[in-house]
């Protein structure tokens, strides 16, 4: 099924509504289709690491500027991101706390997988 979905400046963009065929009705009536073998993001919000994460990304924006790794374009950044990622890795594993270090191998793994999926 193909539908017209108004895109950026309010021109009609093409766009299809995935369909698996099977339905989910709810008490008020509401039907959906369901939800079944799809990614479920909510997932990564449990335990300690996002709220983490998120005080660690929060914290470079006031040293840095918000998204500032986001500048990152090529082999030397992500050589720089393996390399903090790692020597992060050995901190929390030899259980330093003067950061936080398990934030910090997720920051740096993220810049890594961003700059190689821009790289693409």
């Amino acid at each position: 099924m193909r539908d017209e979905a108004v895109g950026l400046g309010n021109t009609p963009q093409p766009f299809t509504i995935k369909d698996s065929g099977k339905r989910a009705e709810f008490d008020g009536g509401m039907v959906r289709d369901i939800a079944d073998d799809k990614i479920d993001y909510t997932l990564i919000t449990d335990g300690p690491m996002f709220k983490r994460w998120a005080v660690h990304l929060t914290n470079g924006a006031k040293k840095y500027a918000k998204r500032n790794w986001m500048k990152a374009q090529g082999d030397a950044e992500m050589a720089r991101f393996k390399e903090s990622a790692f020597r992060h890795f050995m901190q929390w594993y030899y259980g330093e706390v003067d950061e936080d270090h398990a934030s910090a191998v997720y920051f740096n793994i993220n810049g890594y997988e961003y700059v190689k999926g821009a790289k693409k």
